[in-house]
């Protein structure tokens, strides 16, 4: 007889554990002819006979039951854990439908006593300005020099964009200066120009932002800012001033702003010096814009505070051009100075045009005309006299006369040297007070008299 291994015993074990946990056998389907046993599934099974009744329909019935889908298997309620369970698919969704919403009826509509509301006025849109021809002005201004002189004659036609009598007329050249002739040779550009172009009343220069490198000297390059620079600089400062002093045109040269590198504008208010000098020995204008773009600390400022005094961007992000604030602001700087030039304040009259003329009677003079009647005004007044000299303040000496501090200088009387003589005493006021002690006699209605009543 064979005793069962162990291992044998596991095996046999878990053969019935499979058996007793396989599913089910489906549910036996049977035919026409066939009938599931009425026992279970273990009893018996036996073959009947179905008898129909020949109604004409039995192929129909026939056919239906073959193909008829097979019936489905009903879930199992218990599940091995290596088994996967069967997801059940999720219903889908029921639509819901929103109901349209109605059209709210006015409170008023119904109710005659409610308070209606006026519809919203709509925006108002601003209408552009008209646009006003530009005649033929009888007022030329050029403007010469570098790409910060493009922005001073920007600033300037927005200066005079209603004033139809004024032309602004941008000559400059970017890159351009007065160290390198090759190109831009700026006191003959000018002479050519103003030599075709005769109606010119006035010219504006701004250049010497691209001047800070060395200046071409024969065969020699002379490093920039050194004394023999400075020298051959002021000479062409003065050059381009003589064109238009030839030409009988009022010059106004404006100065370059600071930058934002601190290098740049130390040497920039260098140049601004000499261009400052050589202009006023020639008896034309210059025009400082220096305090207008720094801060209180006299730096580079990129912004600041614009004409209508509001803080605004006032140069480009490169650090050395302006925005078109800036530029407005700049323009004003030389505007102050035209206007000045020009004889009035707000309108532009030529030089010529500002004649002495007597008003007719009964009609008041023109503005031009009263500006040139107050300067024959002033011209007729006799000159005021010169103001007295400051009186001269006597001279005190180096030192004083030496004195011995170790002993007293005494006179054979007596007395100090130095002392001085003791005046008369006739009242003997000096002597009664100093010497006895007694308080000096009170005068009626003095501060010392103390009589109550007083007397």
């Amino acid at each position: 007889m064979m005793v069962p291994t162990p291992r044998a015993a596991w095996s046999v074990l878990a053969g019935l554990v499979l058996v007793l946990g396989a599913a089910p056998p489906a549910a036996a389907q049977w035919g026409d002819s066939y009938d599931a046993p009425r026992g279970g599934y273990d009893a018996p099974r036996r073959r009947t006979r179905e008898y129909y009744r020949d109604d004409g329909n039995a192929g129909a019935r026939q056919a239906a039951r073959r193909y008829a889908p097979a019936p489905q298997e009903a879930p199992r309620q218990f599940y091995w854990p290596w088994e996967d369970r069967p997801q059940q698919a999720q219903p889908a969704p029921t639509p819901t439908l929103r109901p349209t919403p109605r059209p709210r009826t006015p409170a008023y509509a119904d109710d005659p006593r409610a308070v209606r509301r006026k519809p919203r006025p709509a925006p108002v849109v601003a209408q552009p300005r008209p646009v006003v021809p530009k005649a033929e002005p009888t007022t030329r201004i050029a403007v010469f020099g570098d790409s910060l002189a493009a922005s001073l004659g920007a600033g300037l036609g927005d200066v005079f964009e209603e004033n139809t009598t004024v032309g602004v007329i941008d000559r400059s050249r970017a890159d351009s200066g007065l160290v390198r002739r090759d190109l831009v040779d700026w006191p003959k550009a000018a002479e050519d120009y103003l030599k075709t172009t005769p109606k010119v009343a006035y010219a504006l220069v701004m250049v010497g932002a691209n001047d800070r490198q060395p200046i071409r000297d024969g065969d020699q390059t002379v490093e920039p800012l050194s004394e023999r620079w400075r020298q051959l600089y002021g000479e062409r400062v003065e050059a381009l001033v003589k064109v238009f002093v030839d030409q009988k045109i009022p010059l106004v040269w404006v100065g370059v702003p600071p930058m934002r590198s601190e290098s740049l504008t130390k040497d920039l208010a260098e140049i601004n010096d000499i261009a400052r000098e050589r202009v006023a020995k020639a008896g034309q204008t210059y025009v400082d814009i220096w305090p207008g773009f720094v801060d209180d600390r006299n730096r580079y400022a990129a912004t600041g505070p614009d004409l209508d005094g509001q803080e605004a961007k006032l140069r480009a992000g490169d650090g050395v051009h302006f925005t078109k604030a800036g530029a407005r602001k700049l323009a004003h700087f030389a505007d102050v100075e035209l206007k000045r030039m020009m004889g009035t304040g707000s309108t532009a009259v030529p030089p010529a045009a500002a004649v002495a003329t007597a008003p007719v009677d009964g009609e008041a003079p023109r503005l031009d005309d009263a500006a040139a009647i107050d300067r024959q005004i002033t011209a007729m007044l006799p000159s005021l006299p010169e103001p007295p000299g400051i009186p001269a303040l006597p001279v005190k000496p180096a030192a004083g006369p030496v004195v011995p501090l170790g002993r007293a200088e005494i006179a054979p009387g007596g007395a100090l040297m130095s002392g001085r003589p003791r005046d008369a005493d006739p009242s003997g006021n000096v002597e009664r007070a100093l010497l006895r002690g007694a308080a000096p006699v009170t005068q009626p209605g003095r501060a010392d008299d103390f009589r109550w009543p007083p007397g």
